[in-house]
């Protein structure tokens, strides 16, 4: 796998992240048939990914950008979704991870 369809890889493998974190909140405790089979399929595929990613990326680097892809695509759903706050301070934060995302795969080399 290149370098290239390793990234893609694992931003697949964040989203994935977004949509179990997400589907748990419709999990209700994982009592609904459906949206827990989604929540733990969606599990299984972003782990999946990260895994398949981690054949030509550095664990830490990968690992990071994962939880951060999660962690931003969570945050903003929540936002969207469920109301979460949108104080100013809080948007900085994610930027901040985002920004933390962008440098890590700008400061990477293409193989390890």
């Amino acid at each position: 796998m290149s370098s290239g369809a390793a990234w893609l890889v694992l931003v697949v493998a964040g989203l994935c992240e977004v949509g179990w974190a997400v589907g748990l909140k419709y999990t209700d405790g994982f009592s609904r048939l459906w949206p827990s089979a989604a929540t733990l399929v969606a599990m299984v595929v972003s782990v999946v990914l990260l895994g398949w990613s981690l054949k030509v990326l550095p664990l830490g680097t990968a690992y990071a950008v994962w939880t951060g892809i999660g962690a931003v695509g969570t945050a903003i759903l929540g936002i969207i979704l469920f109301g979460e706050s949108r104080e100013a301070a809080r948007l900085v934060s994610i930027g901040l991870i985002v920004a933390g995302i962008v440098g890590l795969k700008l400061l990477t080399p293409d193989s390890h």
